[in-house]
């Protein structure tokens, strides 16, 4: 495979080429890292946005009006919908791509389902670098959806720079999302569904939750709650309004920066750690590890010397490999 021309072609926005790198990313193909280092310089431009919530809240309807809104506005969109319980399948997320059909024929909207489990490092492994596909090949706004629930939430929320947290009325989701600490990540709240019955009452219940949070200062951002009826895409245009807002502030106050910055060093971390963790694999491939073990079972060595031990062993395997 010729990297350059597929970087290329990316670049150039063609959905071929980005569909294949994204593919480079789920497979963690050997010449991911070759491709990385091509990316790197054509990233930064894009607007990261994650949007998480309970199954029923209408996560894919409320995506794909809100890439209508982005689009009228005449930018470049990226959905990446993440399925961090699937196995790799190519179909995991049919039913998104389905519901988001009416953007298939736009060159300017670009849509992809993703699924992580099993995958190394996960979705910090993953979905970063699938984003920064998305941003090299163009697009100005890239919008990351999960399926999954809790923990898998707040992991978009980390990859993202402006987290949309969407509930719907009479699903008890204000009491579910301060469970899983979900209004902790939120920088937009969206109550959908708002043609409902108790979608006033549950928008109150949410601005009563987020009032009980710590106190915030007078330059400090106060997210807002936006009630919307995305299937007839009702309110999303204040929902546009409510990112735009959100991304002035940080920038004004340099958070975005901060952010980026705190996102790229966990991604170097995850990466980091995988590479150890692959490192230690071949260590015990080869019985240095049980060897170790072995020693501690017999009281020969204690689990804090066995542990430099094999630190010892893996940079001086990582030295041998630079050298």
């Amino acid at each position: 495979m010729d990297v350059p021309t597929l970087v290329e072609q990316a670049r150039e926005g063609r959905p071929r080429a980005v569909a294949r790198l994204i593919s480079l990313v789920e497979g963690a193909s050997p010449q991911l890292r070759e491709v990385m280092a091509r990316l790197a310089p054509l990233t930064g431009g894009a607007y990261v946005v994650g949007l998480t919530g309970s199954p029923g809240v209408g996560k894919s309807t409320s995506t794909s009006a809100l890439v209508s809104a982005y689009r009228r506005a005449g930018k470049r969109v990226g959905v990446l919908a993440v399925d961090p319980s699937s196995p790799f399948s190519g179909g995991a997320l049919l039913g998104d791509r389905v519901r988001m059909s009416e953007h298939a024929s736009d060159p300017g909207v670009y849509i992809r389902s993703m699924a992580t489990r099993g995958h190394l490092g996960g979705l910090a492994w993953a979905a970063p670098q699938a984003i920064r596909v998305l941003d090299a090949a163009g697009c100005d706004v890239v919008l990351v959806e999960t399926v999954g629930v809790g923990q898998s939430e707040v992991e978009i929320a980390s990859q993202a720079d402006t987290s949309v947290v969407l509930l719907a009325p009479g699903m008890g989701d204000g009491i579910q999302a301060a469970k899983a600490g979900i209004l902790e990540i939120g920088d937009v709240y969206v109550v959908n569904k708002a043609d409902r019955d108790g979608a006033d009452a549950t928008a109150r219940e949410l601005n009563h939750m987020l009032g009980l949070g710590e106190a915030r200062g007078a330059g400090d951002w106060r997210p807002p709650i936006v009630k919307t009826v995305a299937a007839r895409g009702e309110g999303t245009d204040e929902v546009v309004e409510a990112l735009e807002k959100h991304r002035a502030w940080m920038e004004e106050h340099g958070v975005l920066a901060e952010r980026r910055r705190a996102r790229a060093a966990h991604e170097v971390e995850t990466i980091a750690v995988t590479a150890l963790r692959e490192r230690i694999g071949d260590l015990r491939g080869h019985h240095r590890l049980d060897a170790l073990a072995e020693r501690i079972v017999t009281g020969g060595l204690d689990p804090y010397a066995a542990a430099d031990a094999l630190v010892a062993a893996v940079t001086e395997g990582a030295a041998d490999s630079s050298g």
